[in-house]
């Protein structure tokens, strides 16, 4: 039998592969060079730190939307939930912890469960989460209808914290990707996480549940969603009922530049940290370059397209290959 296979396609793919996972750290060291160009102080202890402030928060929510992102689904609602947990972490979670805890717990809960109704009733998922943006807004503006509120002093402390030589928002940024990879890429359930995205027939085939896959993954995207509302009362001190809006596209952009892919359930839990701390990054490096932050958002979007067009530059040398 004679092998269909071009002779070193192994090897192309291989190194395909290898830059494909590169792109992100690529772009995070060239935003890192030009900012260190235009001002080497700050690319320092403080600098990082300063820069890297909001860092957490940003990379918890791109890693919950890279958790639905894995069943090929997508969430416009973590913006939203994340501003609401906000509202709760700075007056319920301040005043009575014990049920600000149970208000977290509900919330996983009810993201779990948005996993089962798309899936039991197979409805698109932009559909229902573009649903509950509304819904999470709505309970964010009743809950504080005008900024305000306190975060715990626990809470403060953690995110002000002052690590020895590497700055706490990078610390804490690769302790999230080192989590989530361990989790999704290096035990067998992860791997059957990641199935639900690439082949649901095959998981199902292979004994798994999908309904359980499914409302597992939606709730580990509420999960970091509360720890992304959480961080940021800790960093901000206050809240505001539509203090996350934002996270929404920063969360579905710092995915995608990390290496994710809309189908196939394709993901990267460390890219996705990277691709947050990037996108966290740009305002800083327009700053620098005296250019207005009402032009943040479009910086954002072009660091994506490039990386998005290297990427498929790369696709289409290993196909011709």
């Amino acid at each position: 039998m004679v092998s269909s296979t071009k002779p070193g396609g192994a090897g192309v793919l291989r190194v395909r592969r290898t830059l494909r996972a590169v792109l992100p750290a690529l772009s995070l060291i060239l935003i890192l060079l030009a900012i260190w160009h235009l001002n080497a102080r700050a690319i320092s202890y403080f600098g990082l730190n300063l820069m890297l402030n909001l860092a957490v928060p940003v990379a918890l929510a791109t890693v919950g939307q890279m958790f639905v992102m894995a069943s090929n689904d997508l969430d416009l609602s973590i913006g939203t939930f994340v501003g609401f947990i906000g509202c709760i972490t700075a007056t319920v979670l301040h005043d009575s912890p014990v049920l600000g805890i149970a208000i977290f717990a509900g919330c996983i809960v009810v993201y779990a469960l948005l996993g089962a109704l798309i899936y039991l009733r197979n409805l698109p998922s932009i559909v229902v989460t573009l649903g509950m943006f509304f819904v999470w807004q709505g309970l964010a503006i009743l809950v504080l209808p005008k900024p305000g509120g306190h975060a715990p002093d626990w809470l403060k402390a953690l995110m002000s914290l002052k690590t020895p030589y590497v700055p706490f928002p990078v610390m804490a940024a690769v302790v999230i990707g080192v989590v989530a990879y361990v989790g999704l890429m290096r035990t067998s359930y992860g791997a059957v996480l990641r199935g639900a995205g690439g082949n649901a027939v095959a998981v199902e085939r292979a004994g798994w549940s999908m309904l359980k896959v499914k409302m597992i993954l939606f709730g580990l995207a509420g999960f970091c969603g509360v720890l992304a509302g959480m961080a940021l009362i800790g960093l901000t001190t206050s809240a505001d009922a539509n203090l996350g809006n934002g996270y929404t596209l920063l969360s579905i952009a710092g995915a995608i530049l990390g290496g994710g892919e809309f189908t196939g359930g394709r993901v990267s839990p460390i890219g996705s940290v990277i691709g947050a701390l990037t996108l966290t990054l740009a305002g800083s490096l327009l700053n620098f370059m005296h250019i207005s932050p009402d032009w943040q958002v479009a910086a954002q979007g072009g660091i994506l397209i490039v990386v998005l067009a290297a990427r498929v530059l790369i696709n289409r040398a290993g196909s011709a290959a």
